[in-house]
């Protein structure tokens, strides 16, 4: 046996007998080019991050300070799982106004939305399952479901959404538990599903057991085009919604939820149980007061007014300063614009200059299971001002002007 008490470290890591799961996920590209870019000489447009700006700190500071003033024992006590039923009574009469019922039994409340994937990907996925997920995809996603050990099938993104003819084929052909898909402003390209291709996909799907996820964090910021209905609507037996307060309030309260019917709920509920008993319920509490002390809508307005002045931005610089055969998304909402240059370029190789002339950005191969898309990268609009959009996006437009 071996003698661990003289070992060094290295030595002790290297006999750790860690799990086949974990060696199963991949690392995130994302968190560690974040810890480069915090350095405030590089502008880095590599985070999916709200801008911190707009965050509501005055009506945030008087709810806190209200909820605690008028606290009682409860409020820091161990909580129901399912979270603070006015929060999810909330957020049932925000779906009742897009015309979905869902009673607040069926919402759950969860640490951020990736644990709300985690959770989904615990109830339902077994070593070997089959998900689909579309190309890219959330790299967020990818890491949670892989944690699970199923088998990845993919298909593409058109400009519409995911292409139909893949998608009937994959669903005739194999048995798909799961098919994660963002229909609004997706991460990383920034497109959404027209209303044609989300009434073709439920076709496509009410002919299998496949269960959609809809993750949709961004569906509250759209500034141009209308509103599209939610999957739960026209396929309400097969959707799941997740919803997020980080994107529209603030990212560090780590709050968002699922909603379900009762029977997924029921393995939700025991599911989050075995993982931390319940979300921070003071955070609840906050969240709720604010949400009833100011107008939702006048805040979420002057969002999607800046973001979209922010894209505009944005793409004006690209067309500006890029390459001419460079082509790129121009979303109604969201945080993101995709890239695709010609195919003899690496944007992997365009980051390492990129970050010398202290601009960011996420390569796309990271979005991609098959690690393809070497000439695609994404960009998002959301947290720089104005003259840093313009002078990194010039930046950028000089490195693809001369590294080829």
């Amino acid at each position: 046996m071996k003698n661990y008490v003289n070992a060094s470290p290295e030595e002790k890591t290297q006999n750790y007998l860690f799990s086949e799961r974990i060696k199963n996920i991949p690392k995130s590209f994302l968190r560690e080019i974040l810890k480069l870019t915090n350095e405030p000489s590089i502008i880095s447009f590599a985070g999916g991050l709200p801008n911190s700006d707009y965050f509501p700190m005055k009506e945030l500071h008087e709810a806190g300070a209200k909820v605690l003033q008028s606290a009682n024992p409860d409020t820091f006590q161990y909580s129901i799982t399912e979270g603070y039923l006015p929060l999810r009574k909330w957020v049932s009469g925000r779906y009742l106004q897009k015309g979905i019922d869902i009673p607040p039994e069926e919402i759950l409340i969860t640490n951020g939305s990736q644990q709300g994937i985690d959770l989904l990907g615990k109830i339902f996925i077994n070593p070997g399952d089959y998900i689909l997920m579309e190309k890219p995809s959330y790299l967020g996603a990818i890491q949670s479901f892989s944690a699970y050990q199923p088998n990845f099938i993919t298909a593409d993104l058109e400009e519409d959404g995911i292409n139909l003819q893949q998608l009937e084929n994959i669903i005739q052909k194999n048995k798909i538990k799961l098919f994660y898909s963002i229909p609004d402003f997706q991460n990383p390209t920034g497109i959404s599903y027209s209303l044609e291709k989300r009434i073709a996909v439920a076709s496509i799907l009410k002919n299998s057991n496949a269960v959609l996820i809809e993750d949709n964090p961004y569906g509250e910021l759209r500034f141009t085009g209308d509103y599209l209905p939610s999957f739960k609507k026209i396929l309400p037996g097969q959707s799941i919604p997740l919803g997020s307060f980080s994107k529209v309030i603030a990212p560090g309260l780590r709050l968002e939820w699922i909603a379900s019917d009762k029977e997924i709920m029921e393995k939700l509920v025991i599911a989050k149980q075995a993982c931390d008993l319940h979300s921070n319920i003071l955070t609840q509490k906050i969240i709720y007061q604010f949400l009833i002390d100011n107008d939702m809508e006048s805040h979420l307005n002057k969002i999607k007014k800046k973001y979209g002045h922010q894209r505009d931005v944005m793409i004006e610089a690209i067309q500006k300063y890029f390459p001419k055969e460079v082509r790129f998304t121009k979303p109604e909402g969201g945080m993101f614009i995709w890239i695709t240059l010609p195919k003899e370029y690496n944007t992997s190789e365009i980051l390492n200059r990129a970050i010398q002339e202290q601009v960011a950005f996420v390569p796309g191969n990271t979005f991609y299971l098959d690690h393809s898309g070497a000439n695609t990268m994404r960009l998002n609009f959301s947290n720089s001002s104005m003259e840093k959009i313009k002078d990194g996006i010039k930046k950028l437009g000089n490195i693809l002007h001369h590294i080829y």
